[in-house]
């Protein structure tokens, strides 16, 4: 889970404030930074609502920070957080939340007889492999009726190392190249850390696996929002091209009652 390969765990934040009025549920997230108040929005069905749980499994730095500040509508928080991040978010926010080791993969024996009204992936789930193991395990800590959000980059147009920007000269026109897609793909990011020593997996699938995965696991897709880059861009054509190509793809998905 998180950035790392698939046999490596990813972190928890657990962030419990004082329980209100016996509620129990909530929201469980993994995933990056700066898209807290869009995730809200996309899951505003909870709003006005007391929240229980909320997890969020491998956020950044800043989502950490909007996580751990709590919403007066949310109980508790569980964050998967990567390692890297581990040392800072206790540092920042040891007065806000507990924070722990676990795997993605494995929710429900992490977090035993725990259940939360929402789950959300934030930039997170294209790190984790296999697909229907992961979304299994969001949809086993779900209660009924419960919501699983995905916020990820657009498989359909933004394939790691085999898609990019081109641009045609005699139109003026800026455009997408997608050299890949259909296939499942494994692929390498680049190196980081001391020496360039570290090394990333990033998990390409057509956006059919997420809806097929999310569906075979009893979760309905009942929202889809696609977005663009927030970049002005330099020309008329790059500008175009920003406003009309999606950066990001979030997709919603209910619990169905058994």
């Amino acid at each position: 889970a998180g950035n790392t390969p698939p046999k490596r765990p990813a972190r928890v934040f657990h962030h419990q404030p004082a329980a209100r009025g016996g509620q129990r549920g909530g929201v469980a997230g993994i995933g990056g930074a700066g898209f807290g108040e869009h995730v809200e929005q996309f899951i505003d069905q909870h709003r006005g609502r007391q929240l229980g749980t909320v997890a969020h499994p491998a956020p950044g730095v800043g989502q950490v920070q909007h996580l751990a500040r709590g919403k007066q509508h949310v109980e508790k928080q569980v964050a998967l957080v990567v390692a890297a991040l581990l040392a800072l978010a206790r540092k920042r926010h040891r007065a806000h939340g507990r924070f722990v080791q676990g795997d993605a993969r494995r929710l429900p024996r992490l977090l035993p007889a725990q259940r939360f009204d929402a789950v959300v992936f934030l930039l997170s789930i294209q790190d984790m492999n296999p697909l229907d193991d992961v979304l299994r395990a969001a949809a086993a800590v779900l209660n009924d009726g419960g919501r699983l959000v995905i916020l990820m980059t657009h498989p359909c147009f933004r394939v790691p190392r085999q898609s990019g920007w081109g641009h045609d000269a005699d139109r003026d026109l800026r455009f997408r190249r997608i050299d890949r897609y259909l296939q499942p793909l494994k692929v390498p990011m680049k190196a980081y850390g001391p020496n360039r020593s570290g090394v990333s997996v990033s998990f390409h699938r057509p956006l059919s696996h997420y809806i097929n995965s999310l569906a075979a696991c009893g979760l309905l897709v009942d929202a889809l929002d696609e977005i663009t880059s927030h970049k002005p861009g330099t020309s008329k054509a790059e500008q175009r091209a920003n406003a009309e190509i999606p950066l990001f793809v979030g997709l919603r998905a209910r619990k169905v009652e058994r």
